[in-house]
């Protein structure tokens, strides 16, 4: 029998988390946590790799498909991975080590429950991009809410409860109406199985208000605006981690959802909202833009780019171009990586001087060299620079929209400019200027660990930069062939 390896990916992070469970959490046992908690997420990481290495990229059809009846008649636990998703797979389990390897500097108290939290959140999160069954999406997609809630609530800052209930409120009513749909769509077609679905279709009297449920969920996990008010402050009282985690991995399920389903479940109604998207994207990117060029806390500034490089997200995604669809899995990759980078490097100095201002640093350049150095490279990339992985994302996406709309490619092209304009800003008042304040003098430059995982993430960033193909070659043939469905179908109910 063959090894159920995308199962095996699932419930290795829980296994090493009920290992935690079960031991006891004394200080002494604090390394020995941390190493369980790392070996497990490793072995996960290579799995991963070797998935890759397994997958046929000449195929559109899903790869590794585990299939077996959890209630008879009603849901099955099918899992499967093509080329949309194997990426996201492969980005959640690189940046789980990296997380962990964090941890040593910034949690302290209670380090068994975090690092419990954390696996058990990579189980979720792999969940969801494996599953071919909408009602396990669902489990999984809402499962997350659970550890992130926690992680922000126990671990975050002064605000941290009102944070986590934001945070947590936000998502769960978005997710209320995407539970409505699932069941809608079990009682018009008999089944939830995403493959027969595909194969079904969803009659078009249906689709318009499936997917605005779909939409109303994904909307507020991406974040859009203007649902996207919990997002900073969720940034602002998550421990470093718990950033991370949330930037380079949990906004990247919405993305994710609106390929699979949206335009795979209701392309009709996809073709109807398109405008509705590029509202909210162009929005997205000008104004948040704006919004996080005011910033003083360096978070907040992080977490409100975020918000535009989603808006660039949704919008290459509903070009429906192949351009525009690889543009958003490249950037929403490339934004795991960057996002994930700024926040740990905002961790590196708060750690140290125990303030996010902006106005508190300045000049730091001469006293911690080599954390400059990295913090340019995501920098650099975050704003797009050529021979980042920011570059290749967001160049695509703006090719596919000059293509469809070229009033939005040209408003999409501002929320660049603003973009180089607020990374800079922040590069600049932090790192380069007069060393004003007399405590940085006392800062010491990146320790083993930190220059590790920033390392680690610099390598991808810059590689991805200037050689994109082995990702556009993993997604081309399954986003071509999604185009082709969606042209078919709604050419076909026209």
């Amino acid at each position: 029998m063959d090894l159920p390896i995308l199962s095996s990916l699932i419930l290795l992070p829980s296994i090493g988390a009920l290992f935690l469970f079960f031991t006891k959490s004394k200080s002494e046992n604090k390394i020995t946590a941390k190493y369980v908690a790392l070996f497990t997420s490793l072995v996960n990481f290579f799995l991963s790799i070797y998935l890759w290495f397994l997958f046929d990229q000449t195929t559109s059809a899903f790869q590794f498909v585990e299939d077996r009846i959890w209630i008879k008649g009603l849901i099955n636990y099918k899992v499967g991975v093509d080329g949309i998703s194997i990426l996201f797979i492969i980005l959640t389990t690189f940046i789980t080590p990296l997380c962990i390897i964090s941890v040593n500097n910034s949690v302290t108290k209670r380090l068994n429950e975090f690092l419990i939290a954390i696996l058990v959140m990579e189980t979720f999160m792999i969940g969801v991009f494996c599953s071919l069954d909408l009602v396990v999406f669902y489990l999984f997609f809402e499962a997350g809410l659970i550890p992130m809630f926690l992680i922000i609530g126990i671990w975050g800052g002064a605000r941290r409860v009102y944070s986590a209930f934001k945070f947590f409120l936000f998502t769960l009513l978005g997710s209320v109406l995407m539970l409505v749909a699932i069941i809608s769509i079990y009682w018009i077609t008999g089944t939830t199985d995403v493959v027969q679905l595909y194969e079904l279709g969803i009659d078009t009297k249906y689709q318009n208000l499936l997917w605005l449920a779909f939409f109303s969920s994904f909307a507020v996990k991406t974040p859009m605006w203007p649902v996207h008010t919990w997002l900073p402050d969720a940034h602002v009282e998550a421990p470093t981690a718990g950033s991370v985690l949330l930037a380079a991995i949990l906004l990247k399920m919405a993305g994710y959802g609106f390929i699979r389903f949206s335009l795979g479940l209701f392309p009709s109604a996809s073709e109807v909202f398109t405008p509705l998207i590029y509202t909210l994207s162009v929005i997205a990117i000008i104004f948040t833009s704006l919004i996080a060029l005011m910033q003083e806390d360096m978070k907040k500034l992080i977490a409100y780019s975020s918000v535009a490089h989603m808006g660039f997200v949704t919008l290459g995604i509903f070009t429906i171009q192949q351009q525009g669809i690889e543009g958003s899995i490249i950037q929403m990759i490339s934004h795991g990586l960057v996002s994930a980078a700024l926040f740990l490097c905002v961790g590196v100095v708060y750690d140290r001087m125990h303030s996010r201002l902006i106005a508190t640093y300045g000049g730091i350049v001469t006293i911690i060299p080599k954390y400059a150095i990295l913090f340019m490279v995501f920098t650099l990339a975050a704003l797009g620079l050529p021979g980042t992985s920011g570059f290749v994302g967001e160049f695509l996406i703006l090719m596919a929209a000059f293509k469809d709309n070229f009033l939005v490619a040209v408003l999409a092209s501002l929320g660049v400019i603003i973009g180089a304009a607020y990374m800079l800003w922040l590069y600049k008042r932090v790192i380069f200027g007069k060393l004003i304040n007399s405590e940085l003098k006392k800062m010491i430059d990146l320790n083993k660990s930190e220059a590790f995982t920033l390392t680690c993430l610099a390598i991808p960033t810059l590689y991805f930069g200037f050689y994109p193909e082995p990702l556009i070659n993993t997604i081309e043939v399954s986003i071509r062939d999604l185009i082709d469905t969606y042209n078919f179908s709604v050419a076909s109910k026209q």
